[in-house]
């Protein structure tokens, strides 16, 4: 057996797509254009990196975007300032943190200054929280776990009833995805550092979602034959052959788990596309709370 390659660019492009006809019938109707405002602190590479994606995604889809950069040594109050301040903006629909925040500052009380009808990243306390509990539902989830949850709903006809193992327990993706996996009525299993008897956990497994950051870490032989397996990891492994002297390998060992999977997504081009187009969705939704279209 050969797996289906779980193609997250198409994905993203047709979510996108329906996105961009969305926001134009906004603006068809004289309505404000969404706007999503990102924070970024400090000169992280990846964090620049991933901001200007989505400043880009966010062009190519009629969505107006702030970008505010502030320096690593930015104090807690001034930060929580900036913050409050995109509060208060009533043109700015969505507010996003550039997470990991600098040494120092205290995340959880930068988050909390986010309201929640603009915490298009769902990393606020009470998002999290109306996603833990029965009848309770977030304004908005957090993107990456529902980008799994999509591509899991486009290649598995029901989720409920499935046994799904979870590797990671992250507040971005593990804790999250796990919590939506319980949502769809999904028997769920976490797993983290601790777990014993780590493969034998992953190989009761119809659904897999390794969510660790290390490389090629979950092997072929974990996986029980016909599993879908959804690799949330990117990590760097050197090969002097590339001209960056490095490429990129998700959690899973790729090439021999495609063998025994029924279903994977591959690292690049795989869950990442997905993040940037729920965050866009997100974005979108967040300015339909504010005019109810």
């Amino acid at each position: 057996m050969t797996a289906k390659i779980i193609d997250g660019k198409k994905a993203a492009a047709e979510l996108m797509e329906s996105i961009q006809k969305q926001v134009k019938n906004r603006s068809d109707m004289g309505l404000l254009q969404p706007c999503l405002a990102t924070i970024l602190v400090g000169e992280n590479p990846a964090s620049q990196s991933y901001v200007k994606a989505k400043h880009k995604a966010c062009a190519s889809l009629g969505i107006r975007s702030v970008g505010i950069h502030l320096p690593a040594d930015v104090t807690q109050k001034e930060l929580e300032k900036k913050v409050n301040d995109m509060a208060a903006d009533a043109s700015v629909h969505g507010i996003l943190i550039q997470l990991p925040l600098p040494d120092g500052i205290d995340e959880e009380k930068v988050l909390q200054c986010v309201p929640i009808e603009k915490d298009v990243d769902g990393f606020h306390p009470v998002n999290i929280g109306r996603l833990a509990q029965k009848n309770r539902n977030p304004i908005f989830v957090p993107c990456t776990p529902s980008g799994i949850i999509y591509l899991l709903e486009k290649e598995i006809e029901s989720i409920e009833g499935k046994n799904a193992v979870v590797l990671g327990r992250s507040n971005i993706v593990g804790m999250p995805v796990s919590l939506l996996l319980v949502r769809q009525n999904a028997t769920v299993t976490i797993c983290h550092s601790r777990t014993i008897d780590l493969p034998e956990k992953v190989r009761g497994a119809d659904i897999v979602i390794a969510a660790i950051g290390r490389a090629n870490f979950v092997k072929a032989n974990w996986i029980r034959p016909g599993a879908v397996v959804i690799d949330v990891g990117v990590n760097r492994v050197d090969d002097p052959m590339r001209k960056r002297g490095y490429r990129l390998v998700g959690d899973v060992d790729f090439g021999a788990a495609k063998e025994v999977a029924s279903a994977i997504t591959p690292v690049p081009g795989g869950v990442g596309p997905l993040t940037i187009a729920m965050l866009m969705r997100n974005a979108l939704r967040a300015a339909t709370l504010v005019d109810g279209v």
